[in-house]
Parts: structure tokens; sequence; C-alpha cells
């Protein structure tokens, strides 16, 4: 597969459609450089070589996560109980597993790590869960969840709007996973990430963070940079305009447990995750990129996955991709961005 380029270097990152709401224009300004989305984030290149192909017999789309696999390949989750193997540089799937919870039924699947031991933890959204796979698909163990994060009627979540992300922070002690949008009780801009912390090889149920997003978008992902903080992407749709994705960087550190906090309102004296926008990419140069429905920028589309693939010269590496629900108005389309962040 080859990638239109810009830069030197080429990796790619995913999008993914929904029924979202596309919130307004966002205030970070945007650079004049050809290549800039923002002042902080440049895009490299994009790639829908792999839109509406199939690989021995199982279709290629549907992604709503992305991670980087011990050997330097990329794992790539389908929303459809898939699990591919994607080759680093041609971005070609060399692999693919079936995945399914412990009854033989299929997932929604929408967040993926990678452990250090190389198994897999994916987060589906039907209950919600965690559970931890092997290579080979085979369960090997299931994460705690809150009831409050449980689907209605068991909890108070929404049927598709739970753990939409999952990430492990440096050092692999703590995971995390973002809600999607916010549970009943809740202001409606505010979500919850759990935590898990790892203690003898259990995860155990940690911490709770109260997250804001921006009016009429939800969190699509949530990933770990190496410093402990977090790349968000904010997502949405509206029919006849588009999607929105804007990307941020989010602080932990200073925010309140919400563990114990039975509802959320912004105004409870909770102190909520500081972030700071990095770029809406409305903004990116489009690259000569190609819609099959209207958007703000042809380059956009339903972007649900994230990882961070290296470094190069103080910045971040990333690799996107977008999930077109198997649907002919939308793209499997990998987008190659590079950002530096602020301290």
């Amino acid at each position: 597969m080859r990638l239109r380029t810009v830069l030197a270097t080429v990796t790619a990152g995913l999008a993914a459609a929904t029924t979202l709401t596309a919130a307004g224009p966002a205030t970070a300004a945007s650079s004049t450089r050809a290549n800039a989305c923002s002042p902080s984030v440049a895009i490299a290149g994009f790639s829908d070589a792999l839109d509406k192909t199939t690989y021995e017999g199982t279709f290629v789309g549907n992604f709503s996560a992305l991670a980087v696999d011990r050997n330097g390949q990329i794992a790539a989750v389908s929303d459809r109980s898939s699990l591919f193997t994607l080759d680093a540089k041609t971005l070609q799937p060399t692999g693919v597993v079936p995945l399914a919870d412990e009854n033989g039924a299929a997932l929604d699947s929408e967040g993926l790590v990678v452990d250090r031991d190389g198994t897999r933890l994916i987060s589906s959204e039907t209950e919600p869960s965690i559970r931890r796979y092997s290579r080979d698909g085979k369960i090997l163990d299931r994460l705690p969840v809150p009831d409050a994060l449980r689907v209605a009627p068991a909890g108070r979540a929404t049927a598709n709007q739970t753990f939409e992300g999952l990430t492990l922070l440096p050092g692999g002690r703590t995971l995390l996973a973002s809600m999607e949008n916010s549970i009943s009780g809740d202001s409606k801009e505010i979500v919850r990430f759990q935590t898990w912390d790892r203690s003898k090889g259990t995860f155990r149920l940690g911490a709770q963070y109260g997250y804001r997003t921006d009016t009429g978008l939800g969190v699509s992902e949530a990933t770990a940079t190496p410093d402990g903080r977090l790349l968000v992407l904010e997502r949405g749709f509206t029919a006849g305009v588009g999607n929105t994705v804007r990307l941020y960087l989010a602080d932990l550190r200073h925010a309140t447990d919400t563990a114990d906090e039975a509802t959320l309102t912004g105004q409870d004296g909770v102190r909520l995750v500081k972030k700071t926008l990095l770029a809406d990419l409305v903004n990116c140069p489009s690259l000569g990129a190609t819609a099959k429905q209207p958007q703000p920028n042809p380059l956009l589309d339903n972007i649900e996955g994230l990882t961070i693939t290296g470094r190069t010269k103080g910045r971040l590496d990333l690799l996107l991709v977008s999930d077109d629900n198997q649907n002919a108005a939308q793209i499997t389309r990998f987008y190659s961005l590079r950002v530096r962040l602020p301290r």
C-alpha cells in the first residue's frame, strides 16, 4: 500500500462514523504551513487502499482501534468481532483472528491494548466489558466493571455509548477506558474515564475521572502519551454536513476521583480532567482526498482509532483509522499525523 505523503515518513490514523451531532468551530488557530492542521499538528499522508477489501474471506473495515504489537506490526480491531494484524510498512493485512464472548456471541469491539506479554485487552461496548485474549483469540480473563457504567437496566449507560477508548498508561500498571458519552444523571457533556490498577498480575478497579467533551461530540479514542498524559479524539456527525473530529491533550493530574460521585454536573466542585486542543482536523489540508458523502473537509470521515507509532525529533508519529461501518457512503481511511505536545 502506498501512502500519499507530504513528509518523508508516513504513518496513518483511523476515523469511525457514528450518529453523533457535529459541534461548532474550535478556537485553536490554524498554521499557514502547507501540511499543518494547527501549530502543533501536521498531516503526513493518508491511504484508502484497504477500503471495501477482503482478506481470507473477512471484510477489511469497521476498524475501531489500533495498537502497535510487540513485533512492531499493527493490531487493528473491527467492531464486527475480528482482530487483524497489519504490516507496519504497507498496512496490508497479514492475519485475522475471530473474536467472541464466553458464549460464542459476537462483540461490539471498540478498544484495544497489546499488553506487555503480547496478550490483547479488548473492550466491547455491548455490556460493556473488557476481556483479555490470547493472540489466537482465546479468552483468558475478564475485568470487573462498575455497576453505574453498565448499560441500562443493569446500570446507567446507554447502549452503544460505553467503552470506546482503551489505553495502558506508561509503566503498564494502570489501564484506562473512556466512555463515549455520558451516563444517566450526569451532565450531557461529561463522560467518565475508568481506570484499573494492576497488582500481582490482576487488574482491580481504580480511580475514575470526569472529562468534558465539546458540545455535540463524544470520545472515540483515548491513547496514553509517553509522559502519562492522554491524546483524546472527540468526534461527531451531522447528516448533510459531515464529521467533526478534534484531537485534544488531556491531563489526569489534579482531577478528582469521581468513583464515589453519584452525579457529575460540572458545578459540583469536582475538578474535571484538564484538556488542551491540539487540532480540529477540519483545518488539515485535504491532500487531494475525496469524500463519499458531504464533509466540511473531504479528508474527514468517522475517525475512531489512534495509536502512537514512534517519535521523530521531539514529535509523536500517530496512525489513525476511520470506521466505514461497511457503508458505501463511508471510507476505511488511514491517516498519518505528527504532533508536538505542549509542556
